[in-house]
């Protein structure tokens, strides 16, 4: 194990590096997120439109992607839109998106599905369809109580973005493995990273508490 000064040193002298790497961790991160809470959202709602092929099709890409490493599925991201010159970060960010979509469509179903079903036939009674019902009292509501497990969600898919090293995306952990290897130091630079992990992690806490506080306060 490295000694204390050793690591603060190393840690001061390779900040630059890391932080570009800190970044990347975290665009890509963000990036396929926003994309995964959209296919989450889309599937979540097939699955209980209560039409059999939407479900069907529901079901076999939840099973696809959780009986499937998350690694195996952004080689075939990597390799497959290789074809299509498309750049690592957007295999990445889509591999990423389809893998944590899954369990994004399952997080919403089951907050959509804990909405007691008076508030929907509230809304119909208003007058109001089933998909503005939907859209303006079912899912807002959904939402709240969805920010818990998406938040969850999101510390997972920031630490699982660690296997895009393995096509050689830059990212932190790409970082530390390469810095090791050429400093023949391998310990001092994952435990550096390490720490920009927990950073980033404490990072999005804060921002999940303050969106679930923000959220609280409109009730």
């Amino acid at each position: 194990m490295p000694n204390f000064f050793h690591l603060l040193s190393t840690f001061a002298e390779t900040y630059p590096v890391f932080l570009k790497g800190m970044w990347m961790t975290l665009y890509v991160t963000a990036i396929s997120l926003l994309i995964a809470i959209i296919i989450g959202l889309v599937f979540a709602l097939l699955k209980i439109s209560g039409i059999k092929l939407f479900e069907w099709i529901a079901n076999l890409y939840i099973y696809v992607v959780r009986g499937t490493p998350l690694i195996l599925q952004i080689f075939i991201f990597y390799f497959g839109l290789a074809e299509l010159n498309i750049s690592a970060f957007w295999s990445v960010a889509l591999g990423l998106a389809f893998h944590n979509g899954a369990y994004i469509a399952e997080i919403f179903r089951g907050c959509i599905q804990s909405i007691d079903k008076g508030q929907m036939e509230a809304g119909r009674s208003l007058g109001m369809s089933k998909n503005l019902t939907m859209r303006r009292i079912i899912l807002p509501q959904a939402f709240k109580r969805a920010l818990p497990p998406l938040g969850n969600q999101f510390i997972i898919a920031l630490k699982d973005s660690s296997l895009a090293a393995f096509i050689g995306f830059y990212e932190l952990f790409n970082v530390a493995t390469t810095l090791g290897a050429n400093e023949f130091d391998s310990m001092t630079y994952l435990i550096i990273a390490g720490v920009y992990y927990l950073i980033l992690v404490f990072i999005f806490t804060l921002l999940v508490s303050a969106l679930e506080k923000k959220m609280a306060a409109g009730d």
